[in-house]
Protein backbone atom coordinates (compact mmCIF):
# COMPACT_ATOMS: atom_id res chain seq x y z
CA UNK A 1 0.00 0.00 0.00
CA UNK A 2 1.32 3.58 -1.32
CA UNK A 3 0.93 6.88 1.19
CA UNK A 4 -2.09 9.11 0.44
CA UNK A 5 -0.04 11.59 -1.25
CA UNK A 6 1.24 9.34 -3.87
CA UNK A 7 -2.42 8.21 -4.19
CA UNK A 8 -3.38 11.91 -4.58
CA UNK A 9 -0.95 12.79 -6.54
CA UNK A 10 -1.75 9.61 -9.01
CA UNK A 11 -5.77 11.00 -9.21
CA UNK A 12 -4.39 14.60 -9.82
CA UNK A 13 -1.91 13.55 -12.91
CA UNK A 14 -5.22 11.15 -14.33
CA UNK A 15 -7.66 13.69 -13.77
CA UNK A 16 -5.60 16.85 -15.56
CA UNK A 17 -4.58 14.43 -18.22
CA UNK A 18 -8.25 13.72 -19.31
CA UNK A 19 -9.03 17.63 -18.53
CA UNK A 20 -6.29 19.75 -19.75
CA UNK A 21 -8.23 22.95 -18.91
CA UNK A 22 -7.57 22.71 -15.35
CA UNK A 23 -4.11 22.45 -16.21
CA UNK A 24 -4.82 26.38 -18.16
CA UNK A 25 -6.84 27.44 -15.17
CA UNK A 26 -4.00 26.81 -13.12
CA UNK A 27 -1.50 29.10 -14.98
CA UNK A 28 -4.22 31.60 -15.65
CA UNK A 29 -4.23 32.07 -11.79
CA UNK A 30 -0.45 31.41 -10.75
CA UNK A 31 -0.15 34.32 -13.44
CA UNK A 32 -2.09 36.54 -10.85
CA UNK A 33 -0.13 35.34 -8.32
CA UNK A 34 -2.81 33.06 -6.89
CA UNK A 35 -1.77 29.75 -4.89
CA UNK A 36 -4.53 26.91 -5.64
CA UNK A 37 -5.84 25.19 -2.73
CA UNK A 38 -7.96 21.47 -3.06
CA UNK A 39 -11.59 21.98 -1.20
CA UNK A 40 -12.66 18.39 -2.71
CA UNK A 41 -11.89 15.31 -4.79
CA UNK A 42 -15.53 13.63 -6.05
CA UNK A 43 -15.86 9.96 -7.09
CA UNK A 44 -18.69 8.46 -9.15
CA UNK A 45 -19.33 4.53 -8.38
CA UNK A 46 -21.78 2.11 -8.57
CA UNK A 47 -23.90 0.73 -5.73
CA UNK A 48 -22.58 -3.13 -5.60
CA UNK A 49 -21.03 -4.66 -3.52
CA UNK A 50 -17.31 -4.64 -3.43
CA UNK A 51 -17.28 -1.20 -5.62
CA UNK A 52 -20.35 1.09 -3.65
CA UNK A 53 -19.30 4.22 -1.22
CA UNK A 54 -17.88 1.98 1.48
CA UNK A 55 -15.42 0.19 -0.50
CA UNK A 56 -14.19 3.23 -2.45
CA UNK A 57 -13.83 4.73 0.59
CA UNK A 58 -11.46 2.23 2.25
CA UNK A 59 -7.85 3.54 1.93
CA UNK A 60 -9.36 6.99 2.53
CA UNK A 61 -10.24 5.74 5.82
CA UNK A 62 -7.06 4.00 6.50
CA UNK A 63 -5.46 7.43 5.84
CA UNK A 64 -7.39 9.08 9.07
CA UNK A 65 -10.47 10.26 7.02
CA UNK A 66 -14.07 10.25 8.36
CA UNK A 67 -17.47 10.18 7.85
CA UNK A 68 -18.27 14.55 7.29
CA UNK A 69 -22.26 14.05 5.52
CA UNK A 70 -24.25 12.13 3.73
CA UNK A 71 -26.57 13.17 0.61
CA UNK A 72 -29.44 11.78 -1.07
CA UNK A 73 -30.26 12.42 -5.35
CA UNK A 74 -33.89 10.58 -5.65
CA UNK A 75 -34.17 12.00 -9.17
CA UNK A 76 -30.67 10.91 -10.55
CA UNK A 77 -31.22 7.77 -8.34
CA UNK A 78 -27.33 8.69 -6.56
CA UNK A 79 -26.80 8.72 -2.71
CA UNK A 80 -23.17 10.47 -1.55
CA UNK A 81 -20.91 10.53 1.13
CA UNK A 82 -18.21 12.86 2.10
CA UNK A 83 -15.04 12.70 4.27
CA UNK A 84 -13.08 14.87 5.72
CA UNK A 85 -9.45 14.60 7.63
CA UNK A 86 -8.30 15.82 10.67
CA UNK A 87 -5.31 18.03 8.85
CA UNK A 88 -7.73 21.04 7.14
CA UNK A 89 -5.11 21.24 4.31
CA UNK A 90 -6.49 17.94 2.69
CA UNK A 91 -8.94 17.74 0.31
CA UNK A 92 -12.77 17.04 1.44
CA UNK A 93 -13.85 13.24 -0.33
CA UNK A 94 -16.77 13.15 -2.26
CA UNK A 95 -18.05 10.11 -3.51
CA UNK A 96 -21.57 9.20 -4.98
CA UNK A 97 -22.92 6.12 -5.99
CA UNK A 98 -25.90 5.05 -8.62
CA UNK A 99 -28.45 2.63 -7.21
CA UNK A 100 -28.94 -0.15 -10.26
CA UNK A 101 -32.05 -1.10 -8.67
CA UNK A 102 -33.89 2.47 -9.15
CA UNK A 103 -32.65 2.30 -12.44
CA UNK A 104 -35.14 0.45 -15.52
CA UNK A 105 -34.62 -3.17 -15.98
CA UNK A 106 -32.37 -2.26 -19.37
CA UNK A 107 -30.24 -0.10 -18.15
CA UNK A 108 -29.67 -2.09 -15.14
CA UNK A 109 -29.08 -5.53 -17.14
CA UNK A 110 -26.70 -2.88 -19.30
CA UNK A 111 -24.47 -2.73 -16.11
CA UNK A 112 -24.38 -5.31 -15.28
CA UNK A 113 -22.75 -6.27 -17.99
CA UNK A 114 -19.63 -3.49 -17.24
CA UNK A 115 -19.69 -4.78 -13.85
CA UNK A 116 -19.29 -8.17 -14.82
CA UNK A 117 -16.33 -7.94 -16.60
CA UNK A 118 -14.16 -6.54 -13.61
CA UNK A 119 -11.59 -8.36 -12.65
CA UNK A 120 -11.17 -9.60 -8.96
CA UNK A 121 -7.96 -8.88 -8.65
CA UNK A 122 -8.73 -5.21 -9.65
CA UNK A 123 -11.34 -4.08 -6.63
CA UNK A 124 -8.17 -6.24 -4.57
CA UNK A 125 -6.07 -3.08 -5.27
CA UNK A 126 -5.93 -0.41 -2.45
CA UNK A 127 -6.27 2.12 -4.82
CA UNK A 128 -8.69 1.00 -7.45
CA UNK A 129 -10.95 4.11 -6.76
CA UNK A 130 -7.95 5.78 -9.34
CA UNK A 131 -7.70 2.25 -11.43
CA UNK A 132 -10.07 3.42 -14.48
CA UNK A 133 -12.24 1.68 -16.83
CA UNK A 134 -11.64 -2.38 -16.38
CA UNK A 135 -14.42 -3.14 -19.04
CA UNK A 136 -14.90 -2.97 -22.82
CA UNK A 137 -18.19 -1.49 -24.21
CA UNK A 138 -20.08 -0.55 -27.48
CA UNK A 139 -20.97 3.27 -27.93
CA UNK A 140 -24.56 2.15 -28.52
CA UNK A 141 -24.63 1.55 -24.93
CA UNK A 142 -23.12 4.44 -24.17
CA UNK A 143 -26.13 5.83 -25.45
CA UNK A 144 -28.53 4.19 -24.24
CA UNK A 145 -27.62 4.46 -20.73
CA UNK A 146 -27.26 8.37 -21.39
CA UNK A 147 -30.82 8.41 -22.41
CA UNK A 148 -31.80 7.29 -19.14
CA UNK A 149 -28.80 8.76 -17.01
CA UNK A 150 -25.74 10.77 -17.89
CA UNK A 151 -23.88 9.60 -14.66
CA UNK A 152 -24.16 5.63 -15.90
CA UNK A 153 -23.17 6.75 -18.77
CA UNK A 154 -19.85 8.79 -17.53
CA UNK A 155 -19.02 5.61 -14.98
CA UNK A 156 -19.52 3.51 -18.51
CA UNK A 157 -16.65 5.60 -21.09
CA UNK A 158 -14.63 6.46 -18.29
CA UNK A 159 -14.46 3.53 -14.97
CA UNK A 160 -13.53 4.77 -12.06
CA UNK A 161 -11.29 7.59 -11.60
CA UNK A 162 -11.64 11.09 -9.83
CA UNK A 163 -14.50 12.87 -11.63
CA UNK A 164 -13.44 16.45 -10.88
CA UNK A 165 -11.41 18.10 -8.64
CA UNK A 166 -12.06 21.66 -6.52
CA UNK A 167 -10.31 25.04 -6.45
CA UNK A 168 -11.41 26.37 -2.86
CA UNK A 169 -12.65 30.19 -3.68
CA UNK A 170 -11.74 31.43 -0.46
CA UNK A 171 -7.91 30.95 -0.88
CA UNK A 172 -7.94 33.24 -3.41
CA UNK A 173 -6.76 36.69 -2.99
CA UNK A 174 -7.16 38.45 -6.45
CA UNK A 175 -11.56 37.25 -6.38
CA UNK A 176 -13.49 39.06 -3.91
CA UNK A 177 -16.23 36.60 -4.72
CA UNK A 178 -17.13 33.87 -7.14
CA UNK A 179 -19.17 35.94 -9.19
CA UNK A 180 -15.84 37.33 -10.38
CA UNK A 181 -13.93 34.56 -10.68
CA UNK A 182 -16.80 33.27 -13.25
CA UNK A 183 -16.60 36.05 -15.27
CA UNK A 184 -12.67 35.89 -15.20
CA UNK A 185 -13.16 32.29 -16.44
CA UNK A 186 -15.67 33.25 -19.22
CA UNK A 187 -13.58 36.05 -20.12
CA UNK A 188 -10.57 33.45 -21.23
CA UNK A 189 -12.54 31.28 -23.00
CA UNK A 190 -14.39 28.43 -20.03
CA UNK A 191 -17.77 27.87 -20.65
CA UNK A 192 -19.78 27.03 -16.97
CA UNK A 193 -22.21 25.36 -16.09
CA UNK A 194 -25.19 27.60 -15.92
CA UNK A 195 -28.12 24.77 -14.98
CA UNK A 196 -29.81 26.38 -11.80
CA UNK A 197 -27.95 29.61 -12.51
CA UNK A 198 -23.80 29.90 -12.87
CA UNK A 199 -23.57 29.89 -9.15
CA UNK A 200 -25.43 27.24 -7.05
CA UNK A 201 -26.16 28.17 -3.58
CA UNK A 202 -25.27 31.28 -1.50
CA UNK A 203 -24.24 32.46 1.83
CA UNK A 204 -27.86 31.39 3.37
CA UNK A 205 -26.56 28.13 2.79
CA UNK A 206 -22.66 28.78 3.40
CA UNK A 207 -21.69 27.14 0.49
CA UNK A 208 -21.51 28.88 -3.52
CA UNK A 209 -20.34 26.48 -6.03
CA UNK A 210 -19.45 26.63 -9.77
CA UNK A 211 -18.34 24.66 -12.21
CA UNK A 212 -16.81 24.28 -16.00
CA UNK A 213 -18.77 22.34 -18.41
CA UNK A 214 -16.84 19.28 -18.80
CA UNK A 215 -14.16 18.95 -21.63
CA UNK A 216 -14.32 16.96 -24.31
CA UNK A 217 -12.73 13.49 -23.98
CA UNK A 218 -11.75 10.34 -25.94
CA UNK A 219 -13.21 7.39 -24.93
CA UNK A 220 -12.13 3.69 -26.54
CA UNK A 221 -15.54 1.91 -27.43
CA UNK A 222 -15.73 -1.50 -29.22
CA UNK A 223 -16.78 0.74 -32.33
CA UNK A 224 -13.70 2.61 -32.04
CA UNK A 225 -12.52 6.01 -29.92
CA UNK A 226 -15.55 8.74 -29.70
CA UNK A 227 -15.19 12.26 -27.94
CA UNK A 228 -17.86 12.27 -25.28
CA UNK A 229 -17.68 15.06 -21.83
CA UNK A 230 -15.17 13.97 -19.56
CA UNK A 231 -13.84 15.80 -16.61
CA UNK A 232 -15.23 19.44 -15.46
CA UNK A 233 -13.46 21.99 -13.13
CA UNK A 234 -15.54 22.91 -9.42
CA UNK A 235 -15.14 26.42 -7.85
CA UNK A 236 -16.55 26.65 -3.80
CA UNK A 237 -16.46 29.48 -1.80
CA UNK A 238 -17.44 28.51 2.03
CA UNK A 239 -19.04 31.17 4.67
CA UNK A 240 -18.90 30.92 8.35
CA UNK A 241 -21.88 28.89 10.17
CA UNK A 242 -23.28 30.96 13.58
CA UNK A 243 -20.82 29.69 16.00
CA UNK A 244 -17.72 31.00 13.30
CA UNK A 245 -16.50 27.41 12.06
CA UNK A 246 -16.39 27.48 8.12
CA UNK A 247 -19.18 25.65 6.45
CA UNK A 248 -17.15 21.85 5.74
CA UNK A 249 -20.10 20.02 3.95
CA UNK A 250 -22.37 20.03 0.80
CA UNK A 251 -25.81 20.84 -0.10
CA UNK A 252 -28.20 18.22 -1.82
CA UNK A 253 -29.57 20.76 -4.30
CA UNK A 254 -26.54 22.63 -5.05
CA UNK A 255 -24.72 18.97 -6.04
CA UNK A 256 -27.41 17.93 -8.07
CA UNK A 257 -27.09 20.72 -10.21
CA UNK A 258 -23.05 20.54 -10.24
CA UNK A 259 -23.38 17.26 -11.57
CA UNK A 260 -25.16 18.30 -14.56
CA UNK A 261 -21.23 19.63 -15.99
CA UNK A 262 -21.15 16.30 -17.51
CA UNK A 263 -24.09 15.86 -19.45
CA UNK A 264 -23.83 16.35 -23.16
CA UNK A 265 -27.31 18.07 -23.13
CA UNK A 266 -26.08 21.01 -21.44
CA UNK A 267 -24.19 22.00 -24.28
Amino acid sequence: MGTLQELLDRLWLDYSTLNPQAHRIHDLLESRGESIVNDHIAFRTFAHEGMDIRAMAAPFLSFGYRLGGQYEFTEKKLTAVHYQHPDPLLPKIFISQIHLDRLSAGARSMLLGLINQVPRDFLARWDWCAGGRPWKVDFTTYEALERESEYAAWMSAFGFRANHFTVFANALRSFPDLASLNLFLKANGFRLNASGGEIKGGPDIYLEQSSTLANEAEASFKEGARTVPGCYYEFARRYPMPDGALFQGFNDKSADKIFESTDRKAR
